[in-house]
């Protein structure tokens, strides 16, 4: 059937297909998830197990060696990076793109099941899975209501129990997450004295307690008609039940001159009471201690919908349970501004690009009645595509619009070539109906082998599996989807629209009203272009030369003036986020003091404190300041009242960072391509080896080496992880075992005696009513104030003595490390580098390479010691190798195509001297651009040379 002849005949059902393909369009617009950029499904598995109180040295003897130890060898595995620190151990395996991540999945789970020993107060490992939607679309704040003096901590179970639980009800939210709480315990609070009057020592204690929590199934009995289940019930769930723990029962004694003893409890000799944790993390927004919770929602949801119920369920809770508990509750972050914000721009882009085009299209036509016939191509073909992307899966995020923002100009292309022709078959005197047929059957195919070479070139973007290929594969949807639909719209729509509204006579060639500048340039451009067709027409020799000079020019530029490598652009957020790393060591307090520091210097720039204005030259003001203090490092973020300015406030925060000695920082505006606050710009040099003092010695040679290349001065940042020496300050017991057995004691008595009377020792979970907490046992003077404290830490002997640790122990203080980084299973020590932004990531890594890496190997390694670089660097070099071949690929694919529909290989070949020659075009247009404005190679730029 002849698709063109049945349109031109029946041009009725053509418009009534063309209203169809648009209400579906429309339809599908509505069903489309809404976000800010595409899904990356990286294949990633976090493993994470708590032991509280641990150094980082014991979470790394074990939990990290033990489960990566189990876990060397997995199919798949790519790369495996550990960490240790104060209280938890984090694993994070990297698999090889492409894998079955819920096989992996299984095999993780299966082999960490066969790791066993661990201490008994470890949590189980958790596992969870990395993507896209780990970033939060939403932060909110939990504040004191006037009047509420509650310390801010001891609303965490609140925060986690009923806003928390409220929010994730939420359709669309996976994940909320809670930040600066202290969760809830049960305290056994022991005098040692009554411990040692009746002889009770702390192991002795504990034993008990775990004991007499106990919940055992017994069978069932059957009577009569029914069947009882049989259960040993004594799970602790009252302080009272504690408290009637049976500690000893003896009518012999206890020992020591307690005399005789006919029983004692744990009420005897403790008060049990419910208390807090201390808490982990210490939040400020605008000056106000506050309770973080960011929201992340389920991969696919649509984020304009999950918003909108997660602000329906804070106006629940604002109503009814926040008063309350006088708190309250804002919304500090919201990802729908940005998304709304960016949307509209490109939709604004779209437009204005769609009116330039039909301009363009009026002043070259002049005919009101052809514009209109071509424009028409712009909103059907852009609408409908609409309709393949929601069944292909497809989100509606700033690359997908800025894919449909580039079809524009292209899908008119073909309606352009088929109406000039059937407007020049109409001036050369053919009926409208046969000019439509013949000026549409003439080009269909030269318009044909334009539209697949198009969506063809995106098939290798298509099929690529890295992080750009997940980003740009929207780009190349659309792109494809709306050229197909405008090859359609081109020999369907415009050839029946053509019979209908160029019925009337048209104007003959210089017809029309004249526009002096245009029309002469024109004329001129004609003259010119003609001429040399017809001069390289007759002559072959000059066509040769001028082929040969054209590609070898083009071709030198390409290869000398290439811009340097950058991997993703920038596409900043509103959205400052910055790291401050204190010297080794440091408590909480400190950490928060320093960050309180930073606040009072920045207060005078938020808004709410001077005003929205900000005078001439100043930074603007802003409109939200906010720092996460941990004991090893501080998160602070700022967003501007100018969201286009907020670049401007890294300097004014990078300023007081560095007044503290030792202190390292580093402040960067947040990238949407970014994966949490690290951004995308980020250089990663591993150091690895056996021994953590060589690690850490080579690290300091290499921070040297890399403050002369990259100075700070010039806007270059890095950060050590976890630190660049072994500083933290450690008090460490040494045990002596002669005092030891004199007096009954074994180390691991001691060792929980001290953990005990310091700290709080965990005993065993429990459950009060719906909520699990720890069951927790401390001595009555928790937490000592000074390291000489340690040295009279009452120690209760079997003999029922009380004697000082120093009398059984040698306490030292020395030094350790803050945290332990493993990659591969060695030691590591990771500088993190951002360079800045006039310095492209590549031209970056090469400087690095050259005269870091490759001086740091020339003046000598230890043995085992390995230099490599990760993060953002290897997906440069990774993604750049991928990219030139699939571009090779593109080529061939291209030049396969238009082979066989020309059924020879001459015409793709001339037509494929084209490609040097627009690359050339296109790196000489950078190479202006660098002049005036950064411009590196990007990925998503060399997507446009495809």
């Amino acid at each position: 059937m002849n698709l063109i002849r049945t349109a031109i005949d029946r041009p009725v059902a053509v418009m009534a297909a063309v209203i169809l393909a648009v209400l579906f369009g429309m339809v599908a617009l509505q069903t489309i998830p809404i976000q800010l950029t595409p899904d990356l499904r990286r294949p990633v598995i976090q493993i994470s197990t708590n032991w509280g109180g641990a150094a980082p040295a014991e979470v790394e003897r074990e939990i990290i060696n033990r489960q990566e130890e189990a876990l060397k060898g997995l199919e798949g595995l790519k790369r495996m990076v550990g960490r240790a620190r104060d209280g938890n151990g984090e694993i994070t395996l990297e698999f090889e793109v492409g894998q079955n991540m819920d096989k992996a999945l299984l095999l993780v789970a299966n082999r960490l099941d066969r790791v066993n020993g661990y201490p008994d107060e470890a949590d189980e490992p958790t596992l969870r899975t990395s993507g896209a939607d780990d970033n939060s679309i939403a932060w909110f704040r939990l504040t004191r209501a006037v009047g509420n003096d509650k310390p801010i901590h001891t609303f965490g179970d609140f925060a986690s129990d009923v806003v928390k639980e409220r929010m994730e009800r939420v359709p669309g939210v996976g994940r909320v997450d809670v930040y600066g709480g202290g969760e809830r315990e049960m305290r056994v609070v022991v005098d040692p004295a009554k411990m040692a009057r009746y002889g009770l020592t702390v192991p002795e204690v504990v034993d008990r307690l775990r004991a007499a929590n106990a919940s055992i199934t017994g069978g069932d009995v059957e009577e009569g008609k029914r069947r009882y289940i049989v259960r040993t019930d004594n799970e602790f769930k009252t302080p009272e039940q504690v408290r009637a723990v049976l500690l000893r029962s003896d009518k012999s004694g206890g020992g020591g001159n307690s005399g005789r003893i006919g029983r004692v409890t744990i009420d005897d000799i403790a008060t049990v009471q419910f208390d807090y944790k201390d808490p982990v993390a210490r939040i400020r927004t605008l000056g106000i201690e506050a309770i973080a919770l960011s929201v992340k929602r389920e991969t696919g949801a649509n984020v304009i919908e999950t918003m909108q119920g997660l602000r329906e369920a804070v106006a629940e809770l604002k109503q009814g349970v926040l008063p309350r508990a006088e708190m309250e509750m804002e919304q500090l972050y919201d990802e729908t501004i940005y998304i709304n914000s960016s949307i509209d721009l490109v939709i604004q882009n779209i437009w204005v690009g769609g009116s330039l085009a039909v301009i363009i299209l009026l002043i070259f036509l002049r005919s009101g009645r052809a514009t209109m016939v071509i424009a028409l191509a712009i909103p059907v073909s852009v609408i409908a595509s609409f309709v393949a992307m929601a069944a292909l899966g497809r989100s509606l995020n700033v690359v997908s619009l800025a894919g449909i923002a580039f079809a524009v100009g292209m899908v008119v292309d073909a309606a352009i070539v088929v109406l000039e022709n059937i407007y020049r078959l109409r001036q050369n005197g053919l009926p409208v109906k046969e000019a439509a047929y013949r000026g549409a059957q003439q080009v269909w195919g030269a318009i044909l082998v334009s539209a697949l070479t198009t969506v063809m070139v995106f098939i290798p973007i298509l099929i690529m599996q890295l992080d750009v290929g997940q980003l740009f594969r929207d780009i190349a949807v659309a792109i494809s989807v709306a050229v197909l639909l405008s090859l359609l719209v081109s020999i369907t729509v415009i050839p029946a629209l053509s019979q209908r509204l160029l019925g009337h006579e048209v104007a003959a060639k210089g017809a029309g009203f004249r526009l002096p500048i245009i029309d002469d340039f024109g004329a001129w451009f004609v003259r010119m272009s003609t001429g040399l067709a017809a001069a390289v027409v007759r002559n072959k020799l000059l066509a040769i030369g001028l082929v040969v000079v054209l590609t070898t020019i083009t071709g030198l530029a390409t290869w000398k003036f290439l811009p340097k490598l950058e991997y993703l652009p920038k596409g900043n957020q509103n959205l400052i986020i910055g790291f401050i790393l204190p010297p080794p060591g440091y408590n909480l307090e400190t950490t928060s003091e320093i960050a309180q520091d930073l606040e009072n210097a920045v207060r005078p720039h938020w808004a709410i404190e001077t005003g929205p204005e900000s005078a001439e030259g100043e930074p603007p003001k802003m409109q939200h300041f906010f720092f996460v203090t941990f004991r090893e490092w501080t998160i602070v973020g700022a967003r501007s009242l100018d969201g286009r300015r907020a670049g401007e406030l890294i300097p004014v925060l990078s300023e007081p960072v560095f007044r503290e000695p030792g202190t390292f920082g580093t402040m960067s505006q947040r990238s949407i391509f970014g994966r949490g606050v690290r951004g995308s710009r980020s250089i990663d040099l591993d150091i690895s080896g056996p021994d953590l003092q060589e690690v850490i010695n080579v690290a300091l040679r290499a921070v040297g080496k890399i403050s002369q290349v990259l100075p700070q001065s010039e806007g270059n940042q890095f950060r050590p992880r976890p630190g660049l020496e072994l500083g933290a300050p450690e008090v460490r017991i040494k045990p002596d075992p002669v005092r030891l057995a004199d007096n009954g004691v074994t180390a691991r008595d001691l060792g929980d005696t001290v953990d005990a009377f310091n700290d709080g020792l965990r005993v065993a979970e429990i459950t009060v009513g719906s909520e699990r907490m720890d069951l927790m046992l401390a001595g009555p003077d928790a937490n000592i104030g000074q390291t000489q404290g340690i040295n009279s830490l009452p120690v209760v002997t079997q003999s029922g003595a009380i004697v000082p640790l120093q009398s059984l122990a040698d306490v030292v203080v020395t030094s350790g490390p803050t945290a332990i980084r493993h990659v591969e299973r060695e030691r590591t020590v990771t500088l993190e580098l951002k360079p800045a932004e006039k310095l492209a990531l590549g031209e970056a890594l090469e400087m690095l390479d050259t005269q870091v890496v490759e001086k740091l190997r020339e003046e000598g390694l230890p043995p085992g010691l390995r230099l490599r670089f990760s993060g953002a660097a290897d997906k440069l070099v990774e993604t750049w190798n991928e990219m030139r071949i699939d571009l090779l690929m593109a080529l061939i694919i291209v030049f396969l195509v238009m082979a066989v529909l020309f059924e020879s290989f001459v015409y793709p070949l001339i037509i494929m001297l084209s490609v040097p020659l627009a690359t050339g075009g296109g790196v000489a247009g950078l190479v202006v651009l660098n002049q005036f404005y950064f411009q590196p190679l990007d990925m998503l730029t060399l997507l446009g040379f495809v």
